[in-house]
């Protein structure tokens, strides 16, 4: 059986994204003060890369950090970070980045959520992921049985999908202080000034103290809207648009015979 040309490219080329993220900037707005009860490194939660690799037709994702930490002491052998991975598959999605405090920019919305922290590793998945956005915000995700294979390689955090390979997705990454105090696992900055607690200089600030992003980060934690990587084109938009636009062209087209008729 002949494969097509984009079935054949997806097969042959296991590298199908990388992004890098600057060095030194797990530190939210600037302002975030870590706890110090565990003690925690901010190199545990600065993301250096996400790579998407095709491995056998199924998605594998690799989250560089710039150290692995065992705070903790998970039997995985890393610890302290709560990663999120925030995966945009088709049109529409949900635009609110759950727990985190952030959101996706228009109509740039996701469909499945990956959660990682040392000790467990979660998938969520829209029920209906081409909804619109307005749609998707009002559905719960649902939190599917089996757990995602997560394994360590030296400073990289490596997420075994079941998703098809594919370089037509977008993405959200962010790295947010693990607390075991409530079941999200994110610790959010607070005004509390104890040993166990995350404080920034703004209330209701959002929780990761990392995001992918290239450039200044800054502005994502004052408008508390995160752009995604990747793939970043909604085709349905679009097509939308193609559509309306050939309705105007079939009506002015009517329009015109209408007037030329006798």
């Amino acid at each position: 059986m002949l494969l097509s040309p984009a079935l054949l490219l997806t097969a042959t080329l296991p590298l199908l994204l990388s992004i890098p993220d600057p060095v030194g900037d797990a530190s939210g707005d600037g302002s975030y003060q870590l706890p110090a009860l565990p003690a925690l490194q901010k190199t545990a939660l600065d993301i250096r890369s996400l790579s998407a690799e095709n491995r056998g037709g199924k998605l594998q994702l690799v989250v560089a950090l710039s150290t692995i930490s065992n705070p903790w002491q998970a039997a995985s052998g890393w610890s302290g970070v709560t990663l999120d991975i925030f995966i945009k598959t088709a049109p529409g999605g949900r635009s609110t980045l759950d727990d985190l405090r952030l959101s996706t920019p228009g109509a740039l919305g996701w469909q499945e959520h990956y959660r990682l922290n040392g000790f467990a590793a979660q998938h969520w998945q829209l029920a209906n992921p081409t909804g619109g956005s307005a749609e998707a915000d009002q559905q719960p995700a649902q939190l599917l049985p089996m757990s995602p294979k997560v394994s360590v390689r030296g400073t990289e955090i490596i997420l075994e999908t079941d998703l098809p390979a594919s370089n037509s997705y977008a993405y959200w990454v962010t790295t947010s202080a693990y607390t075991p105090l409530n079941a999200s696992g994110v610790l959010s900055p607070s005004g509390d000034s104890s040993v166990n607690t995350l404080r920034s200089a703004l209330a209701g600030s959002p929780a990761p103290l990392d995001v992918l992003l290239s450039g200044d980060q800054r502005s994502v934690y004052l408008s508390g809207v995160l752009p995604p990587v990747g793939q970043v084109k909604d085709y349905r938009s679009l097509f939308l648009l193609a559509g309306a636009f050939a309705c105007l062209l079939l009506t002015t087209g009517l329009a015109i015979i209408v007037w030329r008729r006798p």
